[in-house]
């Protein structure tokens, strides 16, 4: 309005300046366009949001990869590394975990996540997703999103199982899934991917999890298997093993459904998400490489086990600083990720002596710690990132949002395990533990020699 008058003003002013009458009139014809254009621009509504088919489709196949990260991925990833009586009841825990968070997220988890609430957790508004409906501001359908995110909430938890494999009871296992998403990984969502959330406000950068999925995952993990006691005869009588070569397919499904948990979080089919796979792609292929060469020097044999393990390091690492690095930022994190990781898997069981069964904490934990760390460095235009423009203040935030989350996966686990000893008991007989939980738990066997 105020542009308007302005543009009259000027209008009057020049029309008493000039003398000549066929500029007057060409004067005032153009001058009447302009308030109409001008006019209807300020006086314009934005349009409705339009279903874009191409965004949709990508979406709905980024929530298809990733769900086949933990079904069948990580299931058949987790399951080749225990032992050969133990492989079942690890399908069963991330099986059983799949479908127990989808259902609480249906009822109440998605809307204490992403409802508006306040800048801490959401409120009951989509309560059994009560107003889910149409595409809620975006060009894809809003059912899309909770299907995405549901995912998210599926594997971060069935991550923690690798923590306690062989040796947790299996309705503590089930009533911590519920409980520590209620209570840990839900509100840290909120307030990282929430419009409401008081991290996303801070400017807290993390596309795909580093601190919502694997910070969370890798820290409670850590408390939960100190909490929980090792295995008997850890460390000297732990059993390799048994079938490297599911480790090997799990882990390969996991490479391809990673995709879709970091491509398919820039919600939309565009040169974002091309980069983020690309950048994806190499870190983890960088932090392959770098694991085996490692384990080569130090052991003499580079194992199957050991380069697929680096792989998964080199995601979980990536997974964070995605969508702020270029080649270079993601080659950089690849070699820190296989580095670091690899040593910190000795340091967790060798040096604290905690039995992280397999090394939640020091791939996932550690990997996603650092990789939100050091995005606010790798994501600056020096390395050819984006995103970043002040590295301290970027730093600043990124350091209190991990820090913040660690603390609460810290508490949140401990009041978690205190609660399950009081009621579903917390560890497995010693009997049942030397069965096997496949036999003792389930009463099945995955392999038979009849």
């Amino acid at each position: 309005m105020a542009y308007n008058l302005l543009c009259i003003n000027e209008l009057v002013t020049r029309c008493y300046q000039m003398k000549n009458l066929r500029k007057l009139i060409k004067l005032l014809i153009g001058g009447g366009l302009l308030l109409a254009l001008t006019g209807t621009a300020a006086g314009a509504e934005e349009p409705p949001p339009v279903l874009d088919s191409g965004n949709t489709a990508w979406m709905i196949t980024a929530t298809v990869l990733v769900l086949f990260m933990t079904l069948p991925g990580l299931a058949l990833f987790y399951g080749g590394l225990v032992r050969a009586k133990n492989v079942l009841s690890v399908l069963m825990h991330c099986f059983a975990i799949a479908c127990l968070a989808s259902i609480l997220w249906v009822v109440y988890l998605y809307s204490f996540a992403f409802s508006d609430g306040n800048a801490f957790l959401g409120d009951l508004q989509h309560l059994f997703l009560n107003g889910v409906e149409g595409l809620n501001g975006g060009d894809f359908p809003e059912t899309v999103f909770v299907m995405f995110q549901m995912t998210f909430a599926i594997i971060t938890p069935a991550l923690v199982v690798g923590a306690f494999v062989e040796r947790m009871r299996f309705g503590a296992v089930l009533l911590f899934t519920a409980l520590w998403l209620t209570i840990v990984y839900v509100p840290v969502a909120h307030w990282v991917w929430s419009s409401a959330g008081w991290m996303l406000e801070a400017g807290t950068l993390d596309l795909a999890g580093g601190i919502v999925v694997h910070t969370t995952a890798g820290v409670s993990a850590l408390v939960l298997a100190k909490m929980l006691g090792p295995r008997k005869g850890f460390p000297k009588n732990v059993q390799p093993p048994h079938n490297p070569g599911m480790v090997m397919i799990g882990a390969a499904m996991l490479w391809v459904g990673w995709f879709g948990f970091n491509a398919g979080s820039q919600v939309a089919a565009n040169e974002a998400a091309g980069l983020t796979m690309l950048v994806t792609h190499i870190a983890a292929a960088t932090a392959s490489l770098t694991w085996m060469v490692i384990e080569k020097i130090k052991t003499g044999k580079a194992g199957l086990v050991g380069i697929v393990t680096g792989m998964v390091a080199g995601l979980a690492t990536i997974t964070p600083a995605s969508g702020n690095v270029g080649p270079v930022g993601a080659l950089i994190l690849g070699v820190l990720a296989g580095v670091v990781c690899y040593f910190a898997c000795g340091f967790v069981k060798d040096k604290l002596g905690i039995d992280d069964t397999l090394d939640v904490f020091a791939v996932h934990g550690v990997g996603g710690i650092m990789g939100s760390i050091l995005l606010a460095v790798l994501g600056t235009s020096t390395f050819g990132g984006s995103g970043v423009e002040n590295v301290g203040a970027q730093l600043k935030t990124q350091l209190i949002g991990v820090g913040v989350t660690a603390a609460l996966s810290v508490v949140g686990t401990v009041v978690i395990v205190f609660i399950l000893k009081a009621t579903t008991g917390f560890r497995v007989s010693e009997e049942d533990e030397n069965e096997g939980l496949d036999k003792s738990v389930h009463g099945e066997s995955a392999y038979s020699l009849d």
